[in-house]
């Protein structure tokens, strides 16, 4: 019985050495699993939107496994964050001695698969077309074609040409590329790609040799003859909500209607202010708020000035072209000749023209519905137009600059009330209000012919310039030049005063041409 005692304690002994070995053996062999420590719960199941991902032995790293799943399955799908998925992170602990914990990089692979397919439930393939700044997004590459051949219709009535999606090779995400193609090239690339053998290099050769044959007026394809985008389209792969989709018609809507954009205009030789009103369609009082150069409909405006204009433009516009035949009236392009002692401003008609008529084949190109190019490829003329003739000086005009430093502008030119007693009710020049004995200079270089008193002027100066015009300076209260002196512009002239009839210091400065007297802040430079 003693020796059945004994027995028995020395194999509990031996147990619990065994014991105590074996958890030592398997903290050195197996780090992954957790020892018993009374720290609370060390043993984490982790499960997003109700599917297990593995375990872990502390929360403190699943932030950063989640963020990492996070990132891998935002990459995968051309985002920066998927902030938009909608998941539910769940963790259920307990306090175990030892248990088997998952690795980092399995967790996180786990995580990224639920992410993944939570991507594919929660949002669809769809295709996002960007026109410049603006875009839209279809369910399918049908939806993008329908928008983008409707766009074409108004102008391709009667369905020549279609859309072709292509894959951009360049481009390391899955972009799409339109491109149009006439369905009479495509029917006779086929043509060709079924000759073979000697039939095709007979007729290559044939093509060759044949002589090029003058059109006559029935050989031109009268209509539409080429087509295509003016705007830049790209087309790329998402994943988008439901509610993020547009329907072809309302894509259609949102591409084409016409938005208000800004264009420069450049000022052509014989524009008015009203006719590009006229042909832009926009009022004059309208272009001359969009335009600071321009003080008034009646401002002057000068050959290769630039206008903004506003027009309507729709988001994708379209450029095509057709070929049409015509009888018309026609002008004959004005001649001119040139006169190198005039200025640029100096012109004079020697031979008035004569409208001509022919018959025209032409080639017009348009953006949209405006004319933007017309090519003539064949006329025949039935009356010859009579060219006008114009003789125009070429040197270039002098400026003319502010007769004084600073200022403050009191009084503009044209009708007004009349500021003192025996003034004019209509003001034949600009004042500038500045204290007695400022520098007043000559405007441009001339001769002057009055340096003195002048009635309603008091004290003054008249120059005549080189190019046909008279500056005066009035009021002044010194007159430093005499009649027939020669000045430069810029030269010191006279001081300002008070003289005349004033109702404070001023400069009163003014502009004539051909006695007549006009705006000068349409002339200075």
């Amino acid at each position: 019985m003693k020796t059945q005692k004994n027995y028995l304690k020395k194999f509990r002994l031996c147990y619990i050495e065994a014991a105590v070995i074996s958890i030592i053996a398997c903290a050195f062999l197996f780090p992954s699993l957790e020892l018993f420590r009374h720290t609370g719960d060390n043993y984490f199941t982790v499960r997003l939107n109700g599917v297990e991902a593995g375990c872990v032995g502390s929360m403190d790293k699943l932030d950063k496994l989640m963020g990492d799943a996070r990132k891998s399955v935002s990459a995968e799908n051309g985002a920066d964050d998927l902030l938009f998925m909608e998941l539910s992170l769940e963790t259920s602990g307990r306090e175990v001695i030892f248990g088997a914990v998952d690795s980092d990089e399995a967790v996180t692979k786990r995580l990224a698969d639920i992410m993944r397919s939570s991507v594919q439930e929660t949002l669809q393939r769809a295709y996002t077309v960007k026109i410049n700044d603006s875009t839209v997004n279809l369910s399918s590459p049908e939806e993008v074609h329908d928008l983008l051949k409707q766009a074409l219709a108004p102008y391709d009535t009667e369905g020549k040409y279609d859309v072709e999606l292509l894959v951009d090779s360049d481009r390391e995400v899955n972009v799409l590329d339109a491109q149009v193609v006439s369905k009479e090239d495509e029917a006779s690339a086929e043509e060709t790609q079924q000759a073979a053998g000697v039939e095709a290099v007979l007729t290559s050769m044939f093509l060759d040799i044949e002589p090029v044959i003058e059109k006559d007026f029935d050989d031109y394809a009268i209509g539409l003859t080429g087509i295509d985008y003016a705007d830049t389209i790209e087309i790329a792969e998402a994943y988008l909500m439901k509610n993020e989709l547009q329907s072809v018609s309302e894509a259609v809507d949102l591409v084409t209607k016409e938005q208000e954009t800004q264009v420069i205009y450049e000022v052509q030789q014989g524009d008015t202010l009203s006719e590009i009103a006229l042909n832009s369609n926009i009022p004059m009082n309208e272009i001359v708020a969009m335009n600071d150069a321009l003080e008034d409909e009646n401002a002057t405006i000068r050959v290769g000035q630039e206008l903004v204009l506003t027009v309507p433009e729709p988001d994708l516009s379209i450029i095509w072209e057709e070929e049409q035949v015509y009888v018309e009236d026609y002008e004959a392009e004005i001649q001119y000749v040139p006169n190198d002692d005039w200025y640029t401003t100096q012109s004079v008609t020697l031979q008035a023209p004569s409208a001509g008529r022919r018959k025209v084949a032409a080639l017009v190109e348009y953006k949209n519905n405006s004319e933007i190019g017309r090519e003539i490829l064949k006329e025949e003329i039935y009356a010859e137009a009579v060219p006008k003739i114009v003789e125009r000086g070429t040197k270039i005009p002098p400026t003319y600059i502010k007769p004084i430093s600073g200022g403050r502008l009191s009084s503009g030119f044209g009708a007004r009330s009349a500021p003192t007693k025996g003034a004019s009710t209509y003001h034949k020049g600009i004042d500038w209000a500045t204290p007695i004995g400022t520098t007043v200079v000559a405007s441009n270089a001339g001769t002057v012919v009055t340096a003195g008193w002048a009635s309603g002027y008091g004290y003054a100066v008249y120059i005549n310039h080189d190019d046909g015009k008279q500056t005066r300076y009035g009021h002044l209260s010194k007159v430093l030049v005499k009649p027939g002196q020669r000045v430069s512009q810029g030269e010191r002239i006279a001081l300002s005063g008070n003289t005349g009839i004033t109702t404070g210091p001023h400069v009163h400065f003014e502009i004539r041409i051909n006695g007549n007297a006009v705006n000068p802040l349409n002339y200075l430079n």
